[in-house]
């Protein structure tokens, strides 16, 4: 394979890395990989697994380009607090940078212009119907252990479950956090932007974010789309959920030949091999060096290939 470093982005320039296949003939389909919510780096890392270079690595040796590159919320952190303040929202954290990529892709003529994909995991799988809407036009959408529910449903669901495997005070202490976070959360479509930016929500964030994101909600942007669409799903994911999440893709998508459902037993929401499945222990599992199942790649790159 051939790894190339790459810029995407204007006024917040990205570092990313592009990865090309050494066998087979150009031009190649190629995928847009967009993260999961958090200060990423182009590999998604998280302690000590690199989710996004698997992928990158395993997609090019079957013959698959793919684009990666640093979040800009953690190239551009400070400087985004301090010029959108409480407006910041998934829009200029994630979604222009992903399009970004896209347009970069398709100035390659290495790359088939008509054969770009998206691969969302987790926050970026949740976003990915919107960011083909708003700018990146892809051929096809691949979304990796994501949700169509709102953002401050899930969260309110890992928060409860979280507290549910506490004990003593402490349970009582995270059982009081979690009301306060419901209060915040209560009837925010009905507040003003302006009333949203002035609730603040985990850190330097408001209920805005949350607002923002959840306005035009993933089932109506996939009732608006005829895309070939790829869901995959860990089973034993304990942050996005099978019933709740890949059981409500299903639902949404029922009946559209368009659509491809994928679940894989076994593996965690990285989608590397769960080694204790519960919530308490979710980033634990992410500290013991694991590599994206391989199963889940090939599946990834015959999909593309079928869909071009």
């Amino acid at each position: 394979m051939i790894t190339e470093k790459i810029t995407i982005g204007n006024k917040y320039p990205l570092d990313g890395l592009l990865t090309i296949p050494d066998i087979g003939t150009a031009p190649y389909p190629a995928v847009v990989l967009v993260h999961g919510s958090g200060a990423h780096d182009m590999d998604e890392k998280i302690y000590k697994i690199r989710p996004f270079k698997d992928i990158a690595e395993g997609l090019a040796k079957l013959g698959v380009v793919s684009i990666r590159y640093n979040k800009r919320s953690l190239t551009y952190g400070k400087q985004l607090v301090k010029e959108l303040g409480s407006g910041l929202s998934v829009k200029e954290e994630v979604v222009e940078d992903a399009v970004y990529a896209a347009d970069l892709l398709r100035q390659d003529a290495r790359i088939d212009p008509n054969k770009i994909f998206i691969a969302g995991h987790s926050l970026g799988g949740c976003l990915a119907p919107r960011i083909d809407v708003e700018g990146g036009d892809f051929a096809g959408l691949i979304i990796l252990a994501g949700s169509p529910r709102r953002l401050e449903e899930i969260i309110i669901d890992q928060g409860t479950a979280q507290v549910a495997a506490l004990k003593g005070p402490l349970k009582w202490i995270a059982k009081k956090q979690i009301a306060k976070i419901h209060a915040k959360l209560d009837d925010i479509y009905s507040k003003t932007d302006e009333e949203a930016k002035a609730i603040s929500f985990l850190g330097n964030t408001s209920i805005y974010y949350l607002k923002d994101m959840g306005k035009k909600q993933v089932a109506e942007y996939l009732a608006e789309s005829t895309k070939p669409i790829l869901v995959m799903h860990p089973e034993k994911d304990v942050q996005v959920l099978l019933d709740k999440d890949f059981g409500k893709y299903q639902e949404i998508l029922a009946g559209r030949s368009n659509a491809t459902f994928k679940l894989y037993k076994g593996l965690n929401h990285a989608f590397m091999p769960a080694l204790y499945g519960t919530i308490d222990k979710a980033l634990k599992e992410f500290k013991t060096e694991q590599h994206v199942d391989q199963q889940v790649i090939y599946y990834m790159a015959d999909w593309i290939k079928s869909n071009e």
